[in-house]
């Protein structure tokens, strides 16, 4: 019999890694504290599974057996049969601490715990259970059933068994794996995020607008989207919470959010979730 997997948390990630895990074949239990949230999720992952029928690279009976595959529930006791549980909570280091705690209390002793986390550390992670060398980070891009590449994050503790372990679940959910080591941003946010705060520092200084900053990183530079529209995407509030723990973390200036980021978080503009940010998507 295939082994659970549970996802905690039905937002943006959290459905696509419950999609990209039940397309592969795993019976999945996608766990929200909210119940609209899970209603939201289930309909957000029909609709990708109805498109990639349109696109002709899934065929209608297996869009129908990855459906009959997601179960869903209200509590975090709902994990306890999964042999990987995968934290998609948002990006906050104390919610994320306090799951893993209860994670640890309720998974099967040979559960390995894996988060999303696009920043926070994965050893203090695994320090808030009993069993760190079974604790890993597992970073998926955005959109989850587009983006082929996961991020594997070994903590301080983590076992050789566990990282080989998930670097054979990502590569069964069809992603393409890559293993880093455990330090603030990992490889892509310690990356990306400094461009993200350079290109709102144009938009606050009137270096551009985010149209021209935008079209000269794509066209100029190749890359598919702009970064402040990838910001957008992202959600900005993510990005500057991000940017806090490369700032915390490595105590650089460089990685102190951009004024204009708190600004328009703190107007709630958040960008596409809250439909403003850099651009306007209320008529979109």
């Amino acid at each position: 019999m295939t082994e659970q997997i549970a996802v905690i948390g039905a937002g943006q990630m959290g459905n696509g890694i419950a999609h990209v895990a039940a397309a592969a074949g795993f019976p999945v239990m996608m766990i929200d504290v909210s119940s609209d949230a899970l209603a939201r999720g289930r309909a957000t992952i029909e609709k990708n599974l109805a498109r990639q029928v349109q696109k002709g690279t899934m065929d209608e009976r297996a869009r129908t057996a990855a459906l009959d595959r997601i179960s869903t529930a209200g509590a975090l006791d709902a994990a306890r049969d999964a042999a990987l549980v995968v934290e998609a909570a948002t990006e906050n280091t104390e919610l994320k601490f306090r799951i893993f705690q209860q994670l640890d209390q309720v998974a099967r002793p040979d559960a390995i715990l894996a988060s999303n986390t696009s920043s926070i550390s994965i050893t203090e992670i695994a320090a808030h259970t009993r069993r760190p060398a079974q604790v890993i980070g597992m970073h998926f891009m955005n959109p989850v059933p587009m983006m082929k590449l996961v991020e594997i994050i070994r903590g301080l503790a983590t076992s050789d068994a566990t990282t080989a372990t998930v670097l054979d679940y990502a590569r069964q959910f069809g992603k393409t794996a890559v293993e880093v080591n455990d330090y603030p941003g990992f490889v892509s946010n310690r990356v990306l995020m400094p461009m993200i705060n350079e290109a709102a520092y144009c938009v606050m200084e009137g270096v551009g607008t985010p149209e021209a900053i935008d079209t000269v990183m794509k066209l100029g530079m190749n890359h598919p989207m702009g970064p402040l529209a990838l910001a957008d995407l992202i959600g900005l509030d993510t990005c500057v919470n991000i940017l806090n723990v490369l700032h915390t973390g490595l105590g650089d200036p460089k990685y102190r959010p951009c004024p204009l980021l708190r600004k328009y978080v703190a107007a709630g503009w958040l960008g596409r979730k809250s439909e403003r940010g850099f651009y306007d998507y209320r008529n979109a």
